[in-house]
């Protein structure tokens, strides 16, 4: 669904209600300028934020900067 900025600032409740079945897109002057979505909420947000940087279990502290900075710069 797309709405505009006003709508949007009129009706708040009823799009943050709909944002749990559509995306809605917000739009000002005719150009796209915020999208609203359902979150994803993980029962482990705190390894979720971990994920994709260390690729062993059992890795020191230092071999995890490393595998970091290698996946950063290459």
């Amino acid at each position: 669904m797309v709405i505009t900025a006003t709508e949007l600032k009129m009706n708040i409740g009823k799009y943050l209600k709909l944002a749990n079945e559509e995306d809605v897109i917000i739009t000002k002057n005719g150009r796209w300028i915020a999208k609203l979505v359902k979150p994803e909420i993980s029962e482990t947000p705190i390894t979720d934020s971990l994920r994709g940087i260390a690729s062993g279990v059992n890795m020191t502290h230092e071999e995890i900067r490393e595998e970091r900075l290698k996946k950063r710069y290459g």
